[in-house]
């Protein structure tokens, strides 16, 4: 028999879900039509917090706007002095999690930005674009769809 904690767990599952799902369809579909990078493959881990854990400290605004923008600085810093390579990789993720760690803007999908950052060989344009501009985007997002369909605080 199905209690009804199963079904609303379920249900906001379904809610969460569907509030990412339009995130990257938004995402995917401004990109192809402005023909501006707007999306990234961070921003599908970024939606897992921002719609599933809205509550948690990780999923806040201010992490995932400036976790992403830190994190890519980092990237493009690090590929600028030390170039593309395996130790430049390594150094990029750690020197990305200690600046958002020491400003108080831990998101953990935004770790993965200095890696995205050398695997396209991404220039300073990225920190815009789609970078600042993709993750206000799916904050903006995120306030949206808490506030007119899950009816969860975000922020927090």
């Amino acid at each position: 028999m199905v209690t009804n904690n199963v079904l609303k767990r379920g249900s906001i599952a379904l809610i969460s879900g569907l509030g990412g799902a339009l995130a990257i369809w938004i995402l995917a579909g401004l990109t192809q039509a402005t023909e501006l990078m707007l999306l990234i493959a961070p921003f599908g881990a970024s939606c897992v917090l921002v719609f599933a854990l809205p509550e948690a400290p990780v999923a806040q605004p201010k992490n995932v706007i400036v976790g992403h923008f830190l994190s890519a600085l980092v990237g493009l810093l690090t590929l600028t002095v030390l170039g593309n390579s395996i130790l430049a990789m390594g150094i990029g993720v750690g020197l990305a999690i200690a600046v958002m760690q020491i400003s108080r803007s831990i998101h953990p999908p935004a770790g993965g930005n200095p890696l995205l950052v050398m695997a396209i060989g991404a220039g300073w344009q990225f920190l815009v674009l789609p970078i600042l501009v993709g993750s206000i985007l799916l904050v903006c997002m995120g306030l949206l769809y808490h506030k007119l369909v899950s009816k969860r605080a975000y922020p927090a």
